[in-house]
């Protein structure tokens, strides 16, 4: 903006600020909508530190995507959770579906986080900087007893190694190679990333009857409205859509 205008963006007005938006927004290398409010904050922190009025900037109105996430069926799960041949894979998979854990959640486990006589899970600083417990599943205590016995994992639960091939914390991009190899065995023809199986996590508790206040505490929300969400994909008790070509014609309903 400085560099546009050959001035500091504190000596600009209000509509000057907004041209440069909406030309930005009219290039052929169009920002993501989030390029809008951070441009606005950042210039409403200039302010502040100048002693400015920090709303002399209104933030361009943005229209929230209505994109529904991606979910899996529960055989779908069962699968993907059973195609890698590592163990340790398969626990990755299982920890991000069965606990509804975000990628850096999962990356941050310790092995003091985890409480297998109480089937607790403990997520220190979680989005927003919030800690939660998670119950553990037997199925996953099961898994967890043998990995830890036989791997010997170091302060963090997955460890991935440095340029020197020491333990260090599972990169990012460690977790997103589990999940995409899983992805390309298992021959589900669904885009699927780590944040899916959070997805597939919050709907199949609403399917199997948890209530909306206790999901929003197990996914460590801050509001119920982020939740909700979910609403709209879970196939609850309410009658379904159902298609009446095949009502007409009486052809027989078949379970998936």
């Amino acid at each position: 903006m400085a560099l546009h205008f050959n001035c500091c963006p504190t000596e600009l007005d209000t509509e000057q600020v907004l041209d440069y938006l909406h030309l930005c927004q009219s290039q052929h290398k169009t920002p993501s909508a989030s390029f809008f409010k951070h441009t606005v904050y950042g210039l409403r922190a200039v302010y502040r530190l100048k002693g400015m009025d920090d709303q002399r900037v209104s933030l361009p109105r943005i229209e929230r995507s209505k994109k529904l996430p991606v979910v899996l069926s529960q055989n779908e799960v069962k699968h993907l959770l059973t195609t890698p041949k590592l163990l340790k894979h398969r626990l990755l998979l299982g920890l991000l579906y069965d606990c509804g854990l975000r990628c850096f959640e999962l990356r941050n486990i310790e092995l003091r986080d985890l409480d297998l006589d109480r089937k607790m899970l403990h997520i220190r600083q979680g989005k927003g900087r919030k800690d939660r417990y998670v119950p553990l599943g037997n199925l996953l205590i099961k898994g967890l007893q043998k990995y830890i016995t036989g791997e010997k994992p170091r302060c963090w639960l997955f460890n991935g190694n440095n340029r020197q091939g020491e333990p260090c914390q599972l990169s990012q991009h460690g977790v997103y190679w589990v999940v995409s190899e899983a992805c390309k065995k298992s021959g589900i023809n669904k885009s699927i990333t780590a944040h899916t199986l959070r997805h597939s996590y919050a709907t199949h508790l609403l399917e199997m009857g948890l209530d909306i206040v206790s999901l929003k505490e197990a996914l460590g929300h801050c509001c119920i409205e982020t939740t909700m969400v979910y609403l709209h994909i879970s196939q609850l008790g309410r009658q379904r859509t159902f298609s009446p070509l095949d009502k007409v014609y009486n052809y027989p309903n078949i379970s998936s």
